[in-house]
């Protein structure tokens, strides 16, 4: 398995709104919640405002955001 990038929050919002349609429902503290429709269903995804994401935390936010791993996440 390949390395994730050590991304901040701000810019896991920033990939998943412009290369993969979400946008954003809502925010709460320091947490945002994205949104998007796929076949007539929501699909959200949950991203913490930290200055970086553990590994373990980006991959849960994809695992909730359904994007693949193997796509590319570099700005």
């Amino acid at each position: 398995m390949s390395r994730l990038p050590r991304l901040s929050g701000e810019d896991v919002v920033k990939v998943l709104v412009s290369k993969f349609v979400f946008e954003v429902s809502r925010q709460r503290g320091s947490h945002v919640i994205l949104i998007k429709h796929v076949n007539g269903r929501k699909v959200g995804a949950v991203v913490p405002l930290h200055r970086e994401l553990k590994p373990d935390t980006l991959v849960g936010v994809l695992r909730l955001a359904e994007v693949e791993k193997t796509n590319s996440l570099k700005l």
